[in-house]
């Protein structure tokens, strides 16, 4: 399969787990994991959190893979105004009904595919969260260049993922950026691409594209960092 193609599946496999996507991030029902481990994966969820917080997103901010609103809920109090973009028509309507009454006026959401989107205007803040990882090598640099095109001169990136454990699933880190998943509601079963970066091949990844970048990790689950235009 080519990489058209498998972006295409991707999409299709955010669409179909839209209605339990947030069951992973809660890890619950078939995402539930043992108290230890959920324990320290509520420990790393709330030290993102205050780490997002201690960054001051403000201002007119793009959230790009803005998904079922895990992060939108966060950071449209915190913005003057605020675009998430999504492909998925299922996430973004789920995204939509769970904001808060006071925040939807601030929100505009867009419904597009993020390799062939580009942003009409410019913003403060990019942000995305768990989608990093899902970009193929053969579209990093158009994807970059994307988010170049929608940072204001003195703008910035705030990026979140996941990072390899073996506490989690895989247990092995893999070799290929292709993963199988399978929808558990229907059992169709799904390529998507699934790359797990350390903060030093992030970092030495975007400096090649002209970003300045710094990225640490968590313990065990989660990747996050910040990026700006070297070149702005």
């Amino acid at each position: 399969m080519d990489d058209d193609g498998l972006l295409s599946e991707q999409v299709a496999y955010y669409r179909a787990r839209a209605d339990e996507y947030e069951f992973w991030w809660e890890r619950s029902h078939q995402y539930e994991l043992a108290p230890e481990a959920k324990a320290a994966w509520d420990d790393e969820v709330e030290f993102l959190e205050s780490w997002v917080d201690e960054q001051r997103p403000g201002g007119h901010i793009l959230e790009l893979a803005c998904g079922t609103g895990i992060w939108t809920r966060r950071l449209a109090p915190r913005a003057d105004r605020l675009t998430a973009v999504d492909a998925s028509p299922e996430v973004l309507k789920l995204n939509q009904a769970r904001l808060a009454a006071a925040d939807r006026d601030r929100v505009d959401f867009i419904q597009a595919d993020l390799f062939g989107w580009r942003a009409p205007e410019r913003y403060d803040l990019v942000f995305f969260s768990f989608w990093l990882s899902h970009v193929p090598p053969s579209r990093l640099v158009g994807f970059w260049e994307t988010v170049r095109g929608a940072l204001k001169p003195d703008g910035r990136v705030i990026f979140l993922d996941n990072r390899f454990s073996p506490r989690s699933w895989p247990h092995t880190r893999p070799d290929s950026y292709l993963q199988e998943r399978t929808d558990l509601s229907s059992g169709v079963r799904f390529q998507i691409v699934k790359r797990y970066l350390e903060p030093g091949e992030i970092e030495s990844e975007l400096a090649g594209l002209g970003w300045q970048c710094r990225a640490a990790v968590t313990e065990t689950y989660f990747l996050y960092g910040t990026a700006t235009d070297a070149s702005a």
